[in-house]
């Protein structure tokens, strides 16, 4: 355990992260909102905070290893979390308890889009876009832009990268260097983002609306510039143009890559999980539309599909955007709708959830499992397309699958020992476990009704489920710290 080199990255990390407090600064200039203070303190505190971790071992100078890797992953993203929420802490309006900041900073940077706020209507501009450009950051990881830059600082990135990026099978690279893969990842997502952007602000919307939506549509974050969320906009073609870039956003990145690269794209077609993608998408929407015209929920057939189609779609990819509220749906389709969180994006997006992927994985070894019964002395291998899946892999789905299991009961089982009603303890913890962010019962609208230390396990729950589980896990693991 190289525990200097991991100080001194985390202190670089900390100090290229405070850089990001100054673009609310200017923002909260042009518009005179008074907020400007809170933030140049945040980026101070936060600046000197990683001056004062990098400067001791400034020298130190190791090649990283798997295990620092996850050290430094899991320390920055608690770290994220601490130091983001300063700007939050120290601002005026809203006034925020410290529970409250390092809750919602750690909304925003893992992409859940649960807040503790009752409103967003007339708060200062400079807020409102630093909380979505947390969901930017978060989405692609910050830790995967720093592994473009710290090469050129003399750290190695590989390890950070593997460590930090989600999906089932981290070992695969777009290009032969990882500073190359980590530029391409932003790249793509750059780009996307700036598309995103144009595409609102020529719907309609304002440039600062249309940037801060887009920074929580690719990044499938969430936080809204008003309280009534896309549905103040009362837009078909933006309600569209929102289905699209979360699609985009909760897609394997790797894909748009390729895709790019190739100017084709026969790399989606031929993915077996964005196919599986696609097809959960589109038969969870066309059943929701049905249940609720039948229901008699919305007269028009049309009006059905786009407000149940888009409520599948932001559920599913972990956006959580709303254009109706979906906890007055009726019948089964508001704990539908909780459940479809578990299922998720793809792999290597920015979307939450368990991943597409391994729910494949689980079916196609549930269906293995049907025909060695049939065939016992038979070899079947796992196959995602024409590739095999090595055992290790799908046995690393299965542990992932019950550690989440457990540890989902274990949450809910303390916040309603803490007194939170069933409906609440359910939803707010899946919510915040798959890093979505609408729930039901007294978290529907916003989390303020939680108790402090009720929200403190929803932001171990969102770290959690941002970082995957293994990648805090294994620090608690004996062996880890084993030599």
């Amino acid at each position: 355990m190289h525990l200097r080199v991991i100080q001194r990255v985390l202190g670089l990390l900390l100090i290229l992260f405070s850089l990001t407090m100054l673009p609310p600064v200017f923002i909260s200039a042009w518009y005179g909102d008074g907020s400007a203070p809170a933030f140049v303190l945040g980026f101070l505190v936060t600046l000197l905070a990683g001056i004062l971790v990098w400067a001791p071992v400034r020298h130190a100078s190791d090649e990283l290893r798997s295990r620092d890797g996850f050290l430094v992953v899991a320390g920055f993203w608690t770290l994220l979390g601490l130091f983001g929420g300063m700007p939050l802490l120290f601002a005026e309006q809203p006034a925020m308890s410290f529970t409250d900041a390092i809750f919602e900073a750690v909304s925003g940077i893992t992409t859940t889009g649960a807040t503790v706020l009752d409103t967003v209507e007339g708060l200062p501009r400079a807020f409102l876009y630093y909380r979505a450009q947390l969901h930017w950051l978060g989405g692609m990881g910050v830790v995967v832009l720093a592994v473009a830059v710290l090469p050129m600082l003399g750290v190695g990135g590989f390890q950070l990268y593997r460590a930090e990026s989600p999906g089932a099978i981290k070992d695969n690279k777009l290009t032969p260097r990882i500073t190359g893969t980590a530029k391409a990842l932003w790249y793509v997502y750059l780009g996307l983002t700036t598309l995103c952007t144009l595409a609102f602000w020529a719907a309609g919307m304002s440039f600062f609306d249309a940037l801060c939506y887009s920074f929580a549509t690719l990044s499938t974050g969430g936080f809204a510039t008003h309280d009534a969320s896309l549905g103040y906009f009362d837009s078909p073609l933006i309600d569209a143009i929102a289905v699209v870039f979360m699609v985009l956003g909760a897609t394997n990145f790797a894909l748009h890559f390729f895709a790019w690269q190739a100017r084709s794209l026969r790399s989606y077609l031929r993915d077996a999980e964005f196919r599986a993608f696609l097809t959960i998408l589109a038969s969870l929407a066309v059943f929701v539309s049905a249940y609720l015209y039948l229901a008699g929920h919305y007269a028009h057939p049309l009006e059905a599909l786009s407000r149940g189609g888009f409520q599948v779609v932001s559920v599913l990819t972990g956006t959580g955007f709303s254009t109706s509220d979906f906890t007055l749906w009726p019948g089964a389709l508001p704990v539908l709708l909780v459940l479809v969180m578990f299922i998720g994006g793809c792999g290597g997006s920015t979307a939450g959830g368990m991943k597409v992927i391994r729910w494949l994985l689980l079916y196609r070894q549930g269906v293995r499992e049907i025909l060695r019964l049939v065939h016992p002395a038979a070899e079947i291998p796992v196959r995602l397309g024409e590739t095999v899946v090595p055992q290790r892999v799908v046995d690393a789905v299965w542990g992932f699958f019950a550690i989440y299991v457990v540890l989902f009961g274990t949450m809910m089982l303390i916040l309603l020992g803490s007194g939170v009603d069933q409906v609440t303890a359910f939803s707010a913890i899946a919510a915040c476990l798959n890093n979505v962010g609408s729930g039901l019962g007294a978290v529907a609208a916003n989390f303020a009704a939680l108790q402090a230390t009720e929200k403190w396990v929803c932001v171990l729950a969102m770290l959690l489920g941002r970082l995957e589980i293994f990648t805090l896990f294994v620090l608690i693991s004996p062996a880890f710290w084993r030599r």
